[in-house]
């Protein structure tokens, strides 16, 4: 609030003082109301929101001009504590390849496991009554006339039903309850991966570039000759000589997908289309067939190649950071806890477990992958 005097008031009366100061208060209290209205709008307006945390993303990391302002033989310092941070970045390639032994090493003691698995999905095993024995947690535990309900209506449907072998449907019901498997999915593709019986993880061997294959393996179907399909993630653990210290752990610098042998007819990835063309002089109009690429889960298996340069359009590079990303996904969340999937238990956890052993970092061409940190 601005007081104006006259020319020959030089002080106010103090009863007229207090007037004032109450007035200011008043007013005072009404703006604060207001702004903190005002306030409460604007946060709750996801747009302001939006271009606020871009505003503060852009300004983490910013340069404070500190550096510039410091003498020469301090700069002259730091530089020699930026070459000892390049030295550790080396080392910690080096933890990262003894990690990648150690995965290798207890992906041998997991494998009879997962065959078990594989052998009661396809039916090749029933397990025992004791095997089948599970407790529930006391949240899924039910009252005895629920038990007795739930006991009926499963012999009713065993009833209806032929006896199903296995577990039906395993590996398409866990693509199904993952967001971001089931947005690959075509319905095209579903009868396809009803077929599907295994998914396994091998790594590279000792003293091999680093790299892990994924390896689908279908029973006989009339789609594609195949029995598996791969797909060959190669990975490189050595700091980058340009940026070093970029280095955050194993990068996956490509992938290699293999040629599925599809059946005559049956090539879910291409589709026909027809369009009529007008002749230019005569003006007869024809019916041209045209064979075009078709959105299918199957396209997994022939990725871009990335060129040595490394320079990829956008949508290439696009195509390669999902790809990673779902690569990176499937070996190190889906094939351990694939029942986990099936039933849906995982979904939330990984709604809510951002750890440090499930960190990967987006680059343009490549993807860090990070186990643990030896930090």
């Amino acid at each position: 609030i601005v007081c104006f005097y006259s020319k020959d008031q030089t002080e106010m009366d103090p009863a007229d003082m207090e007037d004032v100061e109450e007035v200011e208060e008043e007013e005072t209290g009404e703006d604060n109301s207001k702004a903190h209205q005002l306030t409460m709008q604007m946060m709750q307006n996801p747009q302001i929101l939006a271009a606020l945390q871009e505003r503060l993303d852009g300004l983490v990391g910013s340069p404070s001009g500190y550096m510039e302002s410091l003498p020469k033989v301090v700069k002259r310092r730091v530089n020699a504590l930026k070459n000892l941070q390049v030295k550790c970045a080396h080392i910690e390639a080096k933890f990262y390849e003894e990690v990648h032994e150690l995965e290798r090493k207890y992906a041998a003691l997991y494998q009879p496991l997962f065959d078990k698995r594989s052998d009661i999905v396809k039916a090749a095993y029933e397990p025992t009554d004791e095997e089948c024995e599970w407790k529930p947690d006391e949240e899924e535990e039910l009252t005895e006339e629920m038990k007795e309900k739930a006991k009926v209506e499963e012999e009713k449907k065993d009833e209806e039903k032929e006896d199903p072998k296995g577990i039906p449907e395993f590996w398409l019901t866990v693509f199904k309850n993952v967001d971001l498997l089931s947005e690959m999915l075509q319905e095209h593709d579903e009868p396809i991966l009803k077929h599907l019986q295994d998914i396994k993880v091998k790594f590279s061997d000792a003293g091999q570039p680093m790299s892990f294959t994924l390896e689908f393996y279908f029973e006989p179907n009339d789609f594609f000759a195949n029995t598996v399909l791969t797909k060959t993630y190669k990975m490189r653990s050595e700091p980058d000589e340009s940026d070093p210290f970029s280095f955050d752990g194993p990068e996956i610098m490509g992938c290699t997908g293999c040629t599925v042998d599809w059946i005559k007819g049956k090539n879910v990835t291409l589709k026909t289309i027809k369009k009529k063309q007008k002749h230019k002089g005569r003006g007869t109009v024809r019916t041209v067939t045209k064979t075009v690429p078709n959105d299918s889960f199957f396209n997994f298996f022939s990725p871009p190649e990335v060129p040595e340069s490394g320079e990829l359009d956008e949508d290439s590079e696009a195509v390669l950071a999902a790809d990673f990303e779902i690569g990176h996904f499937i070996r190190e969340r889906i094939v351990p806890r694939a029942v986990l999937y099936f039933t849906g238990e995982a979904i939330e956890d990984d709604d809510d477990d951002v750890s440090e052993r499930q960190r990967v970092k987006r680059r343009p061409t490549r993807r860090t992958i990070q186990t643990m940190s030896p930090r």
